[in-house]
């Protein structure tokens, strides 16, 4: 498993995501509604790693201060070829991505092998997952259930350890 650090949205903007899982589940396209884990919630991955030591917690606290941001959920995007994740842009604005690398650099003496590909400034792609492995053939069904462009809130920053499937809410 991995170790993430993640943003949380405001109640709202939570709410819409959790609306599109479940508008996709309505039309046969098994979403991030069907895990029922209290972890499970939409977020934006900032960096992830194989393995991060638990100060990395309290480390992160000074971020804290970069918070609240308004963002916008955008585009839809596919991750993968034959199975496919469908995401949503979250479309990256200069207070984003000064966040997402003050992350980074915290988070480097916290990581002995470094982070995953993909996740150090310049390469990271902020998203929110909405359906994990679908066949491309569900596409159809899917893309109509997106809705518009959601306007929504950054308010949280959290810590998931996949290893022990725990959450460290940070601040």
């Amino acid at each position: 498993m991995v170790h993430s650090v993640e943003v949380l949205f405001d109640s709202e903007t939570e709410s819409a995501i959790r609306g599109i899982w479940d508008g996709l589940m309505a039309v046969g396209v098994r979403s991030q509604a069907a895990h029922r884990s209290p972890s499970n919630r939409p977020h934006v991955t900032l960096t992830v790693a194989d393995w991060m030591d638990e100060a990395v917690t309290a480390a992160l606290r000074p971020a804290l201060a970069r918070l609240p941001l308004d963002c916008r959920i955008g585009a839809p995007m596919v991750f993968g070829s034959r199975s496919i994740t469908l995401v949503r842009l979250v479309v990256p604005t200069v207070e984003l991505l000064a966040l997402q690398a003050e992350v980074h650099r915290i988070c480097l003496a916290h990581m002995p092998d470094g982070p995953l590909a993909n996740a150090g400034p310049g390469e990271w792609t902020p998203h929110v997952t909405l359906a994990r492995r679908l066949a491309p053939e569900q596409l159809a069904q899917a893309l109509p259930q997106l809705g518009r462009e959601i306007r929504g809130r950054i308010t949280g920053l959290r810590h998931w350890d996949g290893n022990a499937k725990v959450v460290y809410p940070i601040g």
